[in-house]
């Protein structure tokens, strides 16, 4: 791309030696909270230095001579993760669309049920064919903090899941399923980066999403996208794979970031105070929960291909969410890596970072905060009922809380 590869190799090497650096300043001192800002600073996983550079790299813009396209949704990481700061989220979405078989199974749209929205020629152009009667948006996702997500013991999301009261009693249920483990072939570990939870690693959603959103092949994904299922060889140039590790700074980058922060300022309030307690009495913190703690420093995860570092490990983290997947009755109907079961399933969305949002939920069709908790239904149904059942300003103080996230 636009920089030596060399520079990979010195994030890498760099976060190896920050592991004895901070190892003997954290042994014995149990968890402690992960740091959160919008800041654009490390939490310590790499350099300062080495920091920016990875972010320079998720901001830069690709260019047709670089292997952009054919057929790609951005430019740059950036350009869907940005608000306030590189690696947040933003109002970006994709389109996905397929169909159901004669057996009721999900079943692709041409080529994948990504619908790219913009190619290097015209003649190249995705869109949605009449046949592929499910459509969907999905919101681009927040990154910040996912260092952390991904240092999460893959035993502390099953826990969590088999905390959780029984689907069987028609209640709420979380699925945790195993997804490949892709720079690690063979290896397999819990879901939890993107709405079907179809990656564990930051470094295969990386690799995913240079692909899928840019067209940059790289050695996890080596092949090109088709254009609805029609070869784009014609208008390929770059010899694959486009991108030998420019995808490894990407996933540095996000290890290296901090947590969302809260509005201190609105958190402290009586209202947001009543309403974090309101949140938790009608059953919200069991899917949203509040509070993760991170697999011990050096614990090794993604089936070996990481070693969670004493910048990541041991840390309290206030995600907002189990990471599993549910039924709330808003389901997309896309299978991903989940199986035909997890169709109208989705990872339960994270809300450390929602008040930087002003389109909520899975589609970003949905526009209040009132709004999003009362379209909860199915395995939510009685939290929802909790909460149509409180008074208007008891409602409120639930509202003013989540504005403090």
């Amino acid at each position: 791309m636009h920089r030596p590869t060399a520079a990979t190799t010195l994030l890498l090497t760099t976060a190896a030696a920050f592991f004895g650096a901070f190892a003997l300043t954290l042994e014995g001192l149990g968890p402690t909270e992960a740091p959160a800002a919008f800041d654009n600073q490390t939490n310590g996983f790499i350099s300062q230095t080495d920091f920016d550079t990875a972010r320079g790299l998720f901001e830069e813009r690709e260019e047709i001579a670089d292997g952009l396209g054919p057929v790609y949704n951005a430019q740059s990481c950036a350009e869907c993760h940005q608000n306030p700061v590189t690696g947040s989220s933003s109002q970006i979405s994709e389109l996905r669309a397929g169909h159901n078989d004669g057996s009721g199974n999900f079943v692709d749209a041409p080529g994948g049920s990504l619908i790219n929205d913009r190619a290097i020629n015209a003649r190249l152009q995705e869109r949605v064919p009449e046949a592929e009667k499910i459509r969907t948006f999905r919101m681009a996702t927040n990154t910040l903090g996912d260092g952390f997500v991904e240092s999460i013991d893959s035993a502390t999301l099953l826990a969590i899941a088999a905390s959780q009261p029984l689907q069987s009693a028609g209640l709420i249920h979380g699925e945790a399923i195993q997804v490949p483990v892709l720079e690690q072939p063979g290896a397999t570990s819990i879901g939890r980066f993107g709405w079907k939870d179809q990656h564990a690693s930051l470094l295969s959603f990386s690799g995913d999403a240079y692909l899928n959103e840019m067209g940059i092949t790289n050695p996890l994904f080596p092949a090109e996208n088709t254009s609805m299922g029609n070869s784009v060889a014609a208008f390929d140039t770059v010899p694959d794979p486009e991108d030998q590790d420019d995808f490894e700074a990407f996933a540095a980058f996000m290890r290296a970031t901090k947590a969302p922060p809260r509005d201190t300022a609105l958190a402290n309030t009586p209202d947001a105070i009543a309403g974090g307690l309101l949140f938790n009495q009608i059953g919200c913190n069991i899917c949203h929960v509040t509070s993760i703690t991170t697999a011990p420093a050096y614990t090794s995860v993604n089936g070996g291909a990481f070693v969670v570092p004493p910048a990541l490990g041991d840390k309290i983290i206030h995600p907002f969410s189990d990471f599993l997947l549910h039924d709330i009755a808003t389901g997309d109907g896309i299978v991903q890596n989940g199986g035909q079961g997890t169709a109208n399933k989705l990872r339960t969305a994270p809300l450390w970072g929602v008040r930087v949002r002003d389109r909520l939920m899975h589609d970003g069709l949905t526009f209040t905060f009132s709004e999003a908790i009362l379209r909860h239904g199915g395995e939510a149904d009685g939290v929802t009922t909790a909460f149509n059942a409180l008074l208007p300003l008891a409602q409120n103080k639930i509202i003013t809380f989540l504005k403090s996230l």
